[in-house]
């Protein structure tokens, strides 16, 4: 299997879904688990949650229904050889990796033109998302989509976003790191009416300042943006002479509540792992729209944080850990010069791994040779 396959394979089932089973068989992972399987495992194993950790995050279950390809834990422990079910466990939910599952989240929304306005149309509606394989959850999203589509302009454009609510009570829409005049900021009886159900909202503005940014609900937030109302807002700079030159751009957006423990909308075994080749540079864009932290560590390799909120690091700096909390956004770069399937996952363990096996956030980084 060549490089070129390997990689034309991921783009593939980005974007036409493919069966497991030949993912699997390109990715080399197949039913004997070599190399890919050995990587994600290293992981560690991560014991049961404390009563504490499950209430500070009871939602977090919706992510753990893998435990359900095991229905008698408890029985194979009175066999005596719970560490072997616990292993098959295991096993199996790498080896089902990347999952099939219906819907992607974040895809690029292409403007219409209004003379030199780009306009975007953004439509809040309820629709069934499988967040892991065969177990669809009710999601609030913008176009039907979770994460909502990447709106990607340049510093200086100037942007329509025409907001329209079909759900079932008033929303908004704020544009998280943004710097937007005051009306258009987006919190109801704070600078606008909230968006009633069936009626629309327009916000226009001058894009001022370059970055990764996001937008998401300001209304009911909690709830709402739990539920999918979120999005990558990311702004080019005009100047783009300073920008590290980079093969691919992937956005991470972290959340943690009504969906459990997910990444872009999904939880591992249905992530979409990244791809490069060996020596390419990649940007990482962390997005967390949840309400905890997530230390986020790569395996193999080394992130060059080169930016936090929108704004340049005064100096880069290097590491393979990145606390992000919730509302920030940190650009690092990946320079991929060590092959392999390398494990990529939230480093607070159990929002990774359990008995049961991985979930939640886990992912992996494939650098192929």
């Amino acid at each position: 299997m060549t490089s070129h396959k390997l990689t034309d394979t991921i783009v593939e089932k980005v974007t036409t879904p493919r069966s497991r089973r030949d993912i699997l068989k390109t990715l080399g992972i197949g039913l004997t688990l070599p190399a890919a399987a050995t990587v994600l495992a290293a992981c560690g194993n991560q014991a049961p949650a404390t009563s504490a950790q499950a209430s500070a995050a009871p939602a977090a279950s919706a992510s753990m229904d893998h435990a359900a390809m095991s229905a008698a834990p408890a029985a194979t422990a009175a066999a005596g050889n719970a560490w072997e079910e616990m292993d098959r466990m295991h096993e199996a939910g790498i080896k089902s990796f990347p999952a099939k599952t219906e819907g992607l989240g974040g895809q690029l929304l292409e403007p219409r033109m209004d003379g030199n306005v780009k306009v975007y149309e953004l439509t809040c509606k309820k629709v069934m998302w499988e967040v892991t394989p065969g177990k669809p959850l009710e999601a609030w999203t913008y176009n039907g989509q979770l994460p909502g589509p990447e709106i990607r302009v340049t510093q200086g454009d100037t942007v329509r976003i025409v907001v329209k609510n079909e759900l079932d009570e008033s929303t908004a829409v704020h544009f998280h790191g943004v710097k937007m005049p005051n009306k258009m900021d987006g919190v109801p009886f704070i600078t606008q009416p909230p968006i009633r159900p069936g009626e629309s909202f327009t916000y226009e503005f001058v894009v001022p300042n370059a970055g990764s940014h996001m937008y998401h609900s300001h209304h009911n937030s909690t709830k709402q943006v739990s539920m999918g109302l979120l999005g990558a807002f990311i702004v080019e700079p005009q100047d783009t002479s300073k920008e590290t030159k980079v093969e691919h751009d992937y956005i991470v957006i972290l959340n943690d509540t009504a969906h459990g423990y997910t990444w872009n909308g999904k939880g591992f075994p249905a992530t979409q792992p990244l791809t490069a080749k060996l020596g390419e540079k990649i940007r990482i864009r962390f997005m967390n729209e949840g309400m905890m932290i997530h230390p986020m560590h790569l395996h193999g390799l080394s992130y060059l944080v080169v930016a936090k909120d929108g704004y340049p690091q005064p100096q880069p700096w290097e590491c393979d850990t990145l606390n992000v909390a919730p509302g920030e956004r940190w650009d690092v770069i990946v320079t991929c010069d060590n092959p392999g399937v390398w494990a990529f996952h939230c480093h607070i363990l159990s929002h990774a791994e359990s008995e049961h096996g991985m979930f939640g956030m886990v992912n992996a980084l494939i650098v192929e040779e």
